[in-house]
């Protein structure tokens, strides 16, 4: 039997899907904050529907301050069962021996989407649809957040029960708890060191011990900070957000790790388990939803940009062919085909679909916004008019969209008589998402053009607060070291300007927004453009692993935390190209020399030498995903 206490909890903080599914019929229901697509029936879209609704609802109550960047939609795909599935799922999934898949969750900066399967069996049918919506909420944590805490908190909420006056949270999940005590735990040590290319995250034996301990761990931390009024979980939290490692952290936090790890194992064995109880109704007006039939095409086109962002880009080719020879003037496909070309790094080819896209179909606000990316570069150069209608239109289509602004922003910026409307734009994009660092660099570049030098030095001072890695820091500090040296030499011309016989300087106005101060200095502006980062498949590392030895050479750092690096082997040509999309992934190490701090591979690994392991991907215009780096002199 399940003891209650009332608490009410804030937290801070191979199957191929080239051909025609046999499905004919698929529907769509539009809710407040969700759009739910299913395979299935209508009253199915709308059951799932009411249910994310009731969990936003439940979340809000817990988390008031929480983000839902409203800008971005949450595309649901409820599918009926799991053959379905798997014709979506990523492809690192569809091995033998991998784990079975009930939900996936997908982020990225334009949309959001959750993969459902509606024949999963068990006490709480939902479990898969509160486990997903914790990941997205929780999305913003994901530089700091470590995997086990993460896959912790998302069990911790999945077996949520959402009834007519009350809503039970954090109830124990039986499964988990047989699992545990059928077989062994898995070293604390190793539990907070997983990442998403540790086979503890994808093999289905250790999978299944990883997620059951997650829970447990997450369970009786939550649990015993409520009743003696500890907060050893947030006190982790701020731990890493401090960037501390997650091992060091655990051991501050929560003390000798042995003992955890044994007052873990009695966790487990007891016979009862807390949750939390809260005695309010969430009520959801599924009245206001909208349901509507779609066409198979309109589905298949979703599908295949499901499949574009799981890197699986065979299938999604053949099954955009397939709905552009059935449906020629498919708005949707276009916009997938434009996609999958801007993925591919072929601009052109992407301007080109995203533009017809745009004539098939104005109220796509994201083709709008791609169009105008492609048709201008970093710094917002390109004097096509339709580029600031396209934008024009993708922020009156979707005023919530933040990058259409900072876009929109970076366009003016060229312009001297549109600085101050810049500004107003940076401004609404930085309101939409307070969190991302690259529209404050922006913002501080338009004052600078503005020559509000002050107002940009508060602006990167502010952005400052708000960098995560060591590449975004040392932009930031970059930049204010530019102001800084730039303010410098300001005030020495004006004070050589009242000096008899000072001679004049002439600022030469260039297609690149420059300063130039009374001394000759000059400060070359540019804005940051997410779109002109190079991209690569974000992809469970898991191919075969190789090791490459030589010289690191060509370092490169793009947004938002991309490594970019080539190792030139002796004897062997070509070097061999290397990346990570997230470098804070890969595991740095030095042989015969001490680094004398964190090593920031965007300025202190070019030139050495190293010893990188590395895994295939399917992209081959690279030969693999890093995964260590062991420097030497």
């Amino acid at each position: 039997m399940r003891r209650t206490i009332v608490f009410l909890f804030l937290l801070a903080g191979a199957m191929s899907a080239s051909g025609r599914d046999s499905v004919d019929h698929w529907f769509e229901v539009r809710s407040q904050n969700f759009v739910v697509l299913t395979d299935s029936n209508e009253k199915q879209g709308l059951r799932v529907a009411s249910q994310f609704e009731r969990m936003r609802a439940v979340f809000h109550i817990l988390m008031p301050t929480a983000s839902d960047s409203a800008g971005s939609p949450i595309i649901v795909l409820a599918l009926k069962d799991k053959k379905a599935m798997q014709t979506l799922e990523p492809e690192s999934y569809l091995a033998k021996g991998q784990v079975n898949l009930a939900g996936f969750f997908m982020r990225a900066p334009d949309k959001n989407y959750i993969l459902l399967r509606l024949d999963a069996e068990g006490a709480h049918p939902f479990a898969t649809v509160y486990h997903e919506y914790t990941h997205y909420l929780m999305r913003d944590a994901g530089g700091w957040l470590p995997l086990w805490l993460n896959e912790g908190m998302a069990e911790f909420f999945q077996n949520t029960d959402i009834r007519d006056k009350e809503v039970l949270l954090g109830q124990a999940n039986d499964d988990d708890i047989l699992y545990l005590r059928q077989n062994p735990l898995m070293p604390l040590t190793t539990l907070f060191k997983v990442d998403y290319s540790s086979p503890y995250y994808h093999e289905e034996h250790k999978g299944s011990v990883f997620y059951a301990e997650s829970w447990a761990l997450t369970h009786m931390l939550t649990i015993s900070d409520a009743q003696k009024g500890t907060s050893r979980l947030q006190d982790y939290a701020n731990l890493l957000v401090r960037k501390q490692d997650p091992v060091t952290a655990a051991q501050q936090a929560f003390g000798d790790l042995n003992q955890l790890q044994k007052s873990l194992n009695i966790y487990i064995s007891q016979l009862s388990f807390m949750m939390f109880k809260m005695n309010k109704a969430v009520p959801v007006n599924e009245s206001t939803f909208q349901v509507r039939a779609i066409p198979a095409t309109d589905a298949d086109a979703i599908r295949a940009d499901v499949l574009v962002y799981n890197q699986r880009t065979r299938d999604a080719q053949v099954l955009i062919d397939q709905v552009l020879q059935e449906d020629p003037n498919n708005a949707l496909a276009h916009e997938t085909m434009g996609f999958l070309k801007f993925r591919e790094g072929d601009k052109e080819a992407a301007k080109k679909w995203y533009g017809e896209a745009v004539k098939l179909d104005s109220q796509s606000y994201l083709a709008h916004y791609y169009y105008a990316v492609m048709s201008m570069g970093a710094d917002g150069e390109g004097k096509d008019p339709v580029i600031e209608s396209s934008l024009r239109s993708c922020i009156k289509l979707n005023p919530n969209f933040a990058p259409a602004y900072d876009a929109l922003a970076r366009y003016y910026m060229r312009d001297p008589a549109k600085t101050t409307e810049a500004h107003i734009l940076n401004i609404r994009a930085i309101t939409l998402e307070p969190d991302n660092l690259y529209y404050r660099l922006n913002a501080a570049v338009v004052l600078l053009t503005n020559q509000r030098y002050d107002d940009a030095m508060a602006a990167l001072k502010a952005a400052r607060r708000v960098a995560k890695t060591p590449q975004d820091i040392a932009s930031v500090q970059a930049r204010i070291a530019q102001v800084e040296q730039y303010q410098a030499s300001v005030a020495q011309g004006r004070q050589a300007e009242s000096q008899p016989g000072t001679p004049s300087v002439t600022t030469v106005v260039t297609d690149t927004p420059t300063i130039t101060s009374s001394d000759g200095s000059k400060m070359v502006l540019k804005a940051n453009s997410p779109e002109d980062s190079p991209r690569y498949p974000t992809e469970a590392p898991t191919g075969p692993h190789h090791v490459a030895r030589g010289l690191l050479r060509k370092v490169q750092c793009g947004y938002p935390s991309i490594l970019t690096l080539s190792v030139e082997q002796p004897g062997r040509a070509p070097a061999v190209l290397l990346y990570r999309n997230d470098f804070r992934q890969i595991e740095f190490s030095a042989t015969n020399f001490t680094p004398k701090g964190d090593i920031n591979p965007c300025k202190d690994i070019e030139g050495l030498k190293g010893k990188v392991e590395y895994t295939e991907v399917s992209d081959k215009s690279v030969a693999g995903q890093i995964l260590s780096v062991e420097l030497t002199k």
